[in-house]
């Protein structure tokens, strides 16, 4: 015959309460943690496919009778291909078939972090991220 002890049944319901009780503790730091790795990783995704957006955008510029809308071509390429919105892109100095050989020749891409968060307006409301490349004309 199976004997209930109402001292073992008052522990376990009582050890029951206090794993409810931290788990309701420790739940908010752990999704604020988890939603906060989940940012950092879009917005390095963001840097790194800016400064690919970029990188792509200054070799067009490098070569004879490109142009500032070339130039773009190749940046938005890499930039739709990996969904970034809002993005802005700019070339210095212009316009491109003026400047000398060996001069410099300057590509900044950059987007907004809000419009490209995955939970917008929680860790990066009001950032602005970007990347440059610069290169020297060929030819």
């Amino acid at each position: 015959m199976h004997r209930h002890n109402r001292k073992s049944d008052q522990r376990r319901a009582a050890l029951r309460g206090v794993a409810a009780t931290e788990f309701a503790v420790c739940l908010p730091l752990i999704m604020v943690l988890l939603l906060g790795t989940l940012e950092a990783s879009t917005m390095i995704f963001l840097k790194q496919t800016l400064s690919i957006a970029a990188y792509e955008g200054a070799r067009t510029a490098i070569t004879s009778n490109a142009t500032v809308t070339d130039v773009e071509g190749a940046c938005n390429r890499i930039l739709t291909q990996r969904s970034v919105a809002d993005s802005s892109i700019n070339v210095t100095p212009s316009p491109l078939a003026s400047q000398a050989v060996q001069s410099w020749i300057t590509v900044t891409v950059s987007a907004p972090a809000s419009s490209n968060s995955v939970i917008q307006g929680l860790f990066y409301s009001s950032h602005t991220v970007s990347a440059q490349a610069t290169m020297m004309k060929e030819y």
